[in-house]
């Protein structure tokens, strides 16, 4: 049954992470000609939508106290603060090594994961784990996403933050939906977020004659980020890293970047290289070597 359940967690969490991995060149072209002020909490707040439908639908049980406390530092990271980061970065970002550069969540995840969830990684675990991420890390050194190889970006650097506010929206989600469900930790994360996200959109000058006239391919984009990035996938997401556990299912994320890249040249036109493929089947094979390496979980978890 365990086998069965990280089976399921891991297929889960492939899904969301196909999911995912459209989400920085949707919002590359959506903040072309959307201010990132709009979408960054007004993706929250769309999604907000069907979260309250299908709570009123569901009719679960409030969250107890502590469990409101866990939803907002899941809004904090996941909701509000990695959406709206990403907005501000994508604006001299492209999409394909933004990709490159939160690749780093997995090993960010696996953290938050062993200090919050009590799960404890082998060293074989990490030293894939670190492995897979300098992979990346190296890539985006060699190709360079700026004006010259090897040097960061404000942009790269926001969205290096964003990274670790939403691992740690990733690593209290996981542990909560293990009580609630990833289908209320995501809804009710949003449903609690709706007041942040009308202030912050309404106080902003988002909603101008440049929005109002954005083309079609903007708001295509918004729309998927509101509705499947921020809602949808990410109830496949806590779901697989409730059954599979947040350390493993996490390293599923490594294959984001390179999707990303792929979703990049079919959406924004940008180049995929033999070095990137190479990259690509180098993370592949650190991610199978990752599952085969144990994780132990602290006895208070194990109920």
């Amino acid at each position: 049954m365990h086998t069965k359940n990280q089976l399921r967690g891991m297929t889960l969490g492939f899904l969301a992470i196909c999911g995912f991995s459209v989400t920085l060149p949707a919002t590359k072209i959506a903040v072309e000609y959307l201010e990132p002020a709009l979408v960054g909490p007004g993706r929250s707040l769309l999604a907000a939508l069907p979260a309250v439908i299908l709570l009123l639908w569901l009719r679960p049980a409030l969250p107890a106290p502590r469990q409101w406390f866990s939803l907002f530092i899941v809004m904090l990271g996941v909701v509000l603060g990695f959406p709206w980061l990403t907005s501000l970065a994508m604006q001299s970002v492209n999409g394909a090594q933004g990709g490159i550069i939160v690749s780093v969540l997995p090993l960010f995840t696996a953290i938050a994961g062993a200090v919050i969830i009590g799960q404890r990684p082998s060293v074989g675990f990490w030293l894939m784990s670190f492995f897979g991420s300098s992979l990346v890390f190296i890539y985006l050194l060699i190709e360079g996403t700026g004006q010259s190889p090897g040097k960061f970006q404000n942009g790269e650097l926001i969205l290096l933050g964003a990274s670790v506010l939403c691992a740690i929206g990733y690593a209290e989600g996981g542990r909560l939906s293990k009580e609630i469900g990833g289908v209320a930790v995501i809804s009710w994360a949003l449903v609690l977020s709706i007041p942040f996200s009308l202030i912050f959109s309404l106080a902003s000058d988002a909603w101008s004659n440049r929005a109002i006239s954005a083309p079609w391919q903007a708001w295509a984009g918004f729309i998927y980020i509101s509705l499947i990035s921020q809602w949808l996938a990410f109830i496949f997401w806590y779901k697989g890293l409730a059954l599979g556990g947040i350390v493993r299912v996490s390293q599923i994320q490594l294959l984001q970047p390179f999707l990303t890249l792929l979703v990049s040249g079919i959406l924004l036109n940008e180049t995929i290289d033999m070095l990137m493929i190479f990259f690509a089947v180098a993370v592949v094979m650190s991610i199978i070597f990752s599952r085969k390496m144990s994780i132990n979980v602290s006895q208070k978890n194990q109920n």
